[in-house]
C-alpha cells in the first residue's frame, strides 16, 4: 500500500513539475494543481495508511488513524482551489489583455527593437 501512494505522488510530482515548465497558460495551471494534488497526498499519507481504523483514541481503541493529517489536508484543499481560482483569472486576464497564452511574451516595443523595426 505504501508503494502505491509513494508511486503515485512522485508520478504526480514529475507530471506536475513537466507541466509547469511548459510554455502556455493553461498547462502551467494544470501542472500546479497536479503539483498541490502530489502534496494533499503526501500529507494525507504521513498519518499513517490505516484501513477501518477510527480517527479518534478512545480506550477500547487499540489502533488509530491521526486525525491532524486529515484536517491538513481538508486545509489545503480549500487553499488550493483559492489558489487555482486566482491563477485562472490571471491566466484569463493575460490571455485577454495580449491575445496570447504563452507565458514568456515579451512587450512588443522589445520585440520591435531587437528586430531592428524603427
Amino acid at each position: 500500500m505504501e508503494f502505491l501512494v509513494a508511486s503515485a505522488v512522485g508520478v504526480l510530482t514529475a507530471g506536475g513539475l513537466y507541466l509547469m515548465l511548459r510554455l502556455r497558460t493553461f498547462p502551467v495551471i494544470l501542472g500546479m494543481s497536479l503539483l498541490t494534488y502530489a502534496v494533499n497526498i503526501f500529507l494525507f499519507a504521513s498519518g499513517r495508511l490505516t484501513i477501518g481504523a477510527p480517527p479518534i483514541l478512545s480506550d477500547d481503541a487499540s489502533l488509530y488513524t491521526d486525525p491532524l493529517p486529515q484536517a491538513l489536508v481538508l486545509t489545503a484543499i480549500v487553499i488550493s482551489f483559492g489558489m487555482t481560482a486566482v491563477v485562472v483569472m490571471i491566466g484569463l486576464g493575460a490571455f485577454l489583455g495580449s491575445d496570447d497564452d504563452h507565458v514568456d511574451d515579451l512587450p512588443d516595443a522589445v520585440d520591435d527593437n531587437t528586430r531592428g523595426a524603427p
